[in-house]
């Protein structure tokens, strides 16, 4: 039995080799046959059709290997010259499958940096509102450029904001009046800012003319045509939205357990017919009227009446019951669908709200996806998958749903409140991706105080920056510089300024002082100075200006700056405490002497106040501990303007370092214990005696406040009563337990 077995299955096999030698005959010489009349033909003019083979052609045959850029038109390119093959592929080489590596020219960003160029406005050319702030923030930022040759990257003054044919925005004529520039290049290093793109019915991603090489930072961008490493997905804004500061975010308290009124909600236009109708169309499904209020109405467009389906009455009369802010507010989720194009208002509004976005609209590329990670401050849907989204949300624990709402207002406060965040961020991002050996990571675009007050240029290192001490496991520097800002001669050996140095010297905490010489006269001479146990650098002003002293000089060794005026009068002991509180919040400002602002009705203004009370939201340098980062950032962040006017009055450079280091933290400076004989310490030193009496300084001042905070866009000064004493200070206990002993001796 078992020989019988064998003998088939040798058989067998014999009888397979013999069809594969004779059909593999067959084809090979069916091949030569073939290659011979192709070849006869060819020198004869004639082609004859070739008979048909024995083995099938597979249409996902394996093809031989060709640059990536030439993939596509492989196949298309057969029949053309190698000079339209060549241009063919370097068309889509430079269109869409540009990257910064292929389309953007580094080397004019080598010799003078990131500098960002705006074209002169043409005549009779409108630009809308939208765009005039877009243009404004370039102008106002420390990117900007009016030299050509020194910039980086070029910004169109022609408004492309709006390329709806159907708007009354919209600019004709465009492609040729882009192609008149004489900086074009066919778009190389340029920036192309799009809200809307596209026309009814269709609504494409087409902005209307050829953008060549140029970047795109665009809303409502799909995925697929998103060019990674090149294009910026911005968020679409309203006309209204304000041009630099905005409000906060809507989240006050972080209330336990988080959960609000709504579970989800919605309120918007349902398209009846045509592209985004599905899934607004779809919403009744989930709306269930009590946790769950997703509310959409036919009322839109001229002619919504001739698509009336028989749910609109009913629709249209539910949702004039809720009031949308009603609703935004008292809201855990909110529902972000996609409309005629992808993004939608809805998205913005939802993060100031603090209600978490629920993203139901496929193929969206998110808002400045490179660097921010969405899934720590929304919920990622699916559009098919929509009778799911409730159990979802429920299933979210509250830790989780805190953790996302606090997300939602970092992100909106650092990147999104107005169209100037938006600007800056987008050219932060391209920053980054030229400067690839600072650019800044994850933890820094994702983490209080945001990309945009994290400056790589001053360090690659996130230990050097006050703000990551704990992400890093590090303690808060142990030693401390004392910068002395003198601005007087040095005339006798008991004037307060040696004093002060003597004093500063002796604490347990000082590495080292350097003294500011900002006075007209000569330095005095070495043996002038007192003998003390820590270094003194005096360093003569180059300028001589208030400014300079917070300058980002490398004498500074230590991270904590203690910055002191002449005639500032503090003890040993009152440096010492003042550090050790310092190191508990190193991200702020800590120090004694504190003043406040107000907003007076009456002149429609801010005003600025010096009176003694609990109230105050400014800790002047004249006596204050810092990070010296904040140096680097008074230096590099803010413009030229604000600190021209604070060298021209020789006064506010420390109410400017205030507003500086609040609206990077979001939080108020630190007062440590009162001094009890200040004011009249004070105002018993001759060399500023002058200046707290002369009501023009205290006039100055209130002009400072109000021309700083229209720079900013708001007020970032915040109020604060907490004041910092130590343990068992003034207690009636012995007074060998107290640590600071001498300050209750002041």
């Amino acid at each position: 039995m078992q020989a019988k077995k064998r003998y088939f299955i040798l058989l067998s096999a014999g009888s397979c080799l013999a069809l594969l030698f004779y059909f593999g005959g067959l084809q090979f010489r069916a091949s030569r046959s073939h290659s011979r009349r192709e070849e006869h033909s060819g020198r004869n003019g004639l082609h004859h059709p070739s008979p048909d083979h024995f083995w099938p052609r597979f249409p996902d045959a394996l093809r031989p290997f060709v640059p990536w850029d030439q993939l596509e038109n492989e196949d298309s390119n057969v029949h053309i010259s190698p000079r339209q093959k060549r241009d063919a592929n370097s068309s889509i080489y430079k269109g869409k499958k540009c990257r910064m590596e292929s389309c953007f020219d580094f080397t004019l960003c080598k010799k003078n940096g990131f500098k960002v160029y705006v074209y002169p406005q043409q005549k009779g050319e409108k630009i809308a509102e939208s765009y005039q702030n877009i243009l404004a923030a370039i102008e106002g930022s420390r990117f900007y450029t009016s030299d050509p040759s020194q910039a980086c990257l070029f910004v169109l003054s022609l408004d492309t904001l709006d390329r709806d044919q159907l708007s009354p925005q919209y600019v004709h004529n465009l492609r040729s009046k882009v192609q008149s520039l004489h900086l074009w290049n066919n778009g190389r290093n340029h920036l192309i800012f799009n809200l809307y793109s596209g026309t009814w019915p269709d609504y494409t991603e087409d902005v209307g003319f050829d953008i060549g090489q140029a970047m795109l930072a665009k809303a409502s961008i799909s995925t697929e045509n998103f060019r990674p490493n090149f294009d910026v997905s911005i968020p679409l804004f309203s006309k209204d939205h304000p041009r630099t500061g905005g409000e906060r975010g809507f989240l006050k308290f972080n209330t336990i357990p988080p959960l609000r009124k709504y579970m989800l909600v919605f309120k918007g236009k349902r398209y009846l017919t045509g592209i985004g109708s599905d899934t607004r169309n779809a919403l009744y499904h989930v709306h269930n009227g009590e946790d769950v209020v997703l509310l959409t109405t036919c009322k839109h467009g001229k002619d919504w009446q001739k698509h009336k389906d028989s749910r609109c009455d009913r629709d249209n009369t539910e949702y004039e019951k809720y009031d949308y802010r009603e609703m935004l507010h008292n809201a855990t989720f909110c529902l972000v669908p996609r409309g005629r194009r992808l993004g939608s208002f809805r998205f913005l509004e939802a993060l100031q709200a603090a209600c978490v976005p629920v993203m139901l609209s496929n193929g969206w590329e998110l808002p400045f996806s490179e660097v921010i990670n969405w899934n720590q401050a929304a919920v990622i849907g699916d559009e098919r998958l929509l009778l799911q989204i409730p159990s979802t949300i429920r299933s979210i624990h509250q830790d989780k749903i805190l953790a996302l709402r606090q997300q939602t207002q970092f992100l909106w406060e650092a990147y999104f409140s107005s169209v100037e965040k938006i600007v800056l961020t987008t050219l932060e991002i391209i920053q980054d991706r030229i400067f690839k050996h600072i650019s800044r990571n994850s933890l820094i675009w994702n983490k209080h105080p945001g990309g945009l007050f994290v400056l790589p240029q001053y360090s690659s290192y996130l230990g050097d920056f006050p703000y990551y001490y704990a992400n890093l496991g590090l303690k808060p520097p142990s030693k401390f510089t004392a910068v002395i800002h003198a601005v007087t001669p040095l005339v006798s050996q008991s004037q307060p300024v040696l004093k002060l140095l003597v004093a500063a010297a002796k604490s347990q905490y000082c590495a080292q002082i350097i003294v500011l010489w900002n006075c007209d006269k000569p330095l005095p001479a070495k043996h002038r100075w007192p003998a003390t146990a820590v270094p003194v650098i005096v360093i003569e002003g180059e300028s001589k200006v208030m400014s300079s002293r917070f300058l980002p000089y490398d004498n500074i060794v230590t991270d904590a700056v203690l910055s002191l005026d002449e005639d500032t009068v503090l003890s040993t002991t009152e440096v010492d405490f003042a550090f050790t509180v310092w190191q508990s919040f190193p991200e702020r400002i800590v120090g004694y002497p504190a003043r406040s602002h107000f907003w007076d009705n009456s002149k429609e203004r801010w005003g600025y106040t010096s009176k003694w009370t609990n109230d105050y939201s400014m800790v002047l340098t004249g006596a204050a501990i810092y990070h010296k980062y904040y140096h680097y950032l008074y230096t590099h962040y803010l413009p030229a303007s604000l600190k021209n006017m604070v060298d021209q009055l020789a006064n506010c450079e420390d109410i400017l370092m205030n507003f500086l280091v609040s609206a990077v933290t979001k939080l108020p400076p630190i007062k440590v214990t009162q001094k009890k004989q200040y004011k009249e310490t004070m105002m018993g030193q001759t060399s500023r005696a002058s200046r707290w009496a002369d009501p023009d300084h205290f006039a100055q001042r209130q002009s400072c406040m109000n021309t700083f905070a229209s720079w900013f866009g708001y007020m970032p000064l915040i109020h604060s009563q907490m004041r910092l004493d130590p343990v068992l200070f003034k207690d009636q206990v012995s007074i060998l337990r107290k640590k600071y002993r001498d300050i209750e001796r002041l």
